[in-house]
């Protein structure tokens, strides 16, 4: 069974381009119910009915999660159950229409209700609480400016801020270019502040951060390496702590604050949805929710009949 899902994983890196974030997912939750399966006996995706698939989605819905901070277990969330679902209909389309397997019995799998969530922003003042310049930074305190300039002046997602290269910069022009999810390229504008902190960063903290192996990788940690996911989120989540940003701060959130701050002043939502290198204008319309939420709460505080 595994080779099977390892024949569906080298499909979705060569042929669908998918990112490897979302490769190690699939092979996460396919290898749930590989384990699962076998547990019952079943070594063979041949042998596994519609009932069965039910049978472990269930088990699913039901099991305790543990999130390991001392709160009490709660069950797997309806998002959890919803990417489960997910991946196994995207593997059987895959197995079918490859000829490697004869039946789709995950086709009548239903998706459960996936409710919205609202994207959290930052406010002015947070903001400028996060990009204020500590006075005498040393290297690694430059590249946390840098990173959070470009972060929301360009809303660029995690993974492209780890990975942008220096050859993607093009300071003339006042521009980057972006390299997203499923490799599509973009070209996104920055602001003359965050090329400013670059421009610092570039000059006086990168080139004591790198080393002779070190890639051309822009934003480098003091072992002159390119970041982890885990290790700029943390970079990010202690730098919003000692600048006195007393909300929970993500880097999702600042690309949620440089959409939402644009639209609230007037941007055009399809520029927004290129500039985010969203794939459907549906996926940037959550922004408007979360700009009307804001105008809601003007209006109740200011109209003299609220």
């Amino acid at each position: 069974m595994e080779n099977l899902v390892e024949d569906f994983l080298v499909y979705l890196r060569h042929e669908r381009g998918q990112s490897a974030l979302t490769q190690k997912t699939y092979a996460f939750l396919l290898g749930r119910f590989v384990e699962w399966a076998k547990a019952r006996g079943v070594t063979d995706w041949a042998g596994i009915s519609f009932n069965d698939l039910a049978a472990f989605l269930q088990a699913e819905r039901l099991r305790r999660v543990d999130d390991g901070d001392g709160a009490p277990e709660r069950h797997l969330s309806a998002e959890s159950l919803y990417l489960q679902i997910a991946a196994l209909r995207a593997f059987y389309k895959f197995a079918v229409t490859e000829g490697l397997l004869a039946v789709n019995v995950a086709e009548n799998l239903s998706m459960p209700r996936r409710w919205q969530r609202l994207p959290k922003a930052l406010n002015a003042a947070d903001i400028e609480r996060l990009l204020l310049v500590p006075a005498d930074p040393d290297p690694s305190g430059l590249c946390n400016v840098a990173v959070l300039e470009l972060a929301y002046a360009s809303g660029l997602r995690l993974a492209e801020l780890r990975g942008i290269r220096i050859e993607q910069l093009h300071a003339d022009a006042g521009l980057v270019n972006v390299i997203g999810k499923g490799d599509k390229e973009r070209i996104v504008p920055v602001g003359a502040r965050a090329w400013a902190a670059l421009g610092r960063y570039l000059d006086l903290g990168r080139p004591r951060l790198a080393r002779p192996g070190s890639p051309s990788n822009v934003f480098l940690t003091t072992r002159g390496t390119a970041f982890s996911h885990t290790a700029m989120w943390s970079r990010i989540v202690r730098h919003a702590r000692a600048a006195g940003v007393m909300v929970p701060v993500t880097p999702h959130m600042l690309r949620h604050s440089f959409a939402t701050h644009l639209l609230e002043n007037g941007a055009d939502l399809r520029v927004i949805q290129e500039m985010l290198g969203h794939a459907s204008i549906s996926t940037t319309q959550v922004y408007t929710h979360v700009a009307g939420s804001r105008l809601r709460e003007v209006h109740r505080r200011f109209h003299p009949r609220p």
